[in-house]
């Protein structure tokens, strides 16, 4: 069924967390964001925004194409200076040539059909020397097992269809990097992020997360009883374990425009 981005009973799922330290130390290690003019491009609830002022941005722009993603973003980010919001696609985001250093897309790339199209859009907006930044899962990264740490791997135990969602949803980090080549990219390159997704006390609030489909996109393509089935195993994987660490699996592509 898929998740509707535009329905206001989706306007918090992806507002209600912080980017992490480990995210910071990552992303620190591939750019220079001190000063740096940066367009997040499918920036959803905005939480990466504010991140990227925390670590020294001088301007943050955030294009989604949701006006209620967009409308939570801004609450958000509150009145803290600097993020500024536009609605746009990512093949045309509106904003002007060269007009970012850096050019942030999490998430994104598994929802578009044209990879090509979004990185030609990402090349134009970028000035010379900027560095265009894309976060999301390959099927490996999606496919590790499920554990205390890793809580997702325990939806494609339940679910298996759901492996074929991913699959064809997905693609593969040779697929990305050819994409950002032959949209005149170079030095295009890769590292795995292990990124905090949340601490929780015990399976409960697992439950209660999973159940709202906080953040998760994948959780759409389940019923509301499957989701209910999902959250009883997990309560059944889980039961015996306090202070659950979850993380999330990433690849980060890296390439100079």
């Amino acid at each position: 069924m898929g998740m509707d981005f535009h329905s206001a009973a989706n306007r918090l799922t992806y507002t209600r967390r912080s980017a992490g330290d480990d995210w910071a130390r990552v992303m620190r290690g591939l750019v220079s964001p001190n000063n740096a003019r940066v367009a997040d491009v499918g920036c959803g609830g905005g939480v990466y925004c504010a991140a990227w002022l925390e670590l020294g941005a001088a301007e943050v722009t955030g294009v989604d194409f949701s006006a209620v993603m967009l409308s939570a973003a801004r609450e958000h980010c509150g009145r803290r200076p600097g993020p500024s919001f536009r609605q746009g696609e990512a093949y045309a985001t509106g904003l002007p040539d060269s007009s970012a250093d850096i050019v942030f897309q999490r998430a994104l790339i598994h929802h578009l059909d044209d990879l090509g199209a979004c990185f030609r859009e990402a090349r134009r907006v970028l000035a010379p020397g900027g560095r265009l930044v894309v976060q999301d899962r390959t099927v490996d990264d999606v496919l590790q097992p499920g554990s205390a740490e890793h809580v997702r791997g325990y939806f494609f135990e339940k679910f298996p269809f759901l492996v074929d969602v991913e699959r064809r949803r997905r693609p593969s980090g040779a697929e990305v990097e050819a994409a950002m080549r032959a949209a005149g990219f170079g030095d295009v390159r890769s590292v795995p992020l292990a990124e905090l997704r949340r601490e929780y006390a015990g399976v409960n609030e697992v439950r209660d997360d999973v159940l709202a489909r906080t953040g998760r996109s994948i959780l759409h393509e389940l019923s509301d009883d499957q989701l209910a089935e999902l959250a009883d195993h997990l309560t059944d994987r889980l039961r015996s374990v306090a202070g659950i660490r979850e993380v999330d699996y990433w690849t980060v592509w890296v390439a100079s425009g």
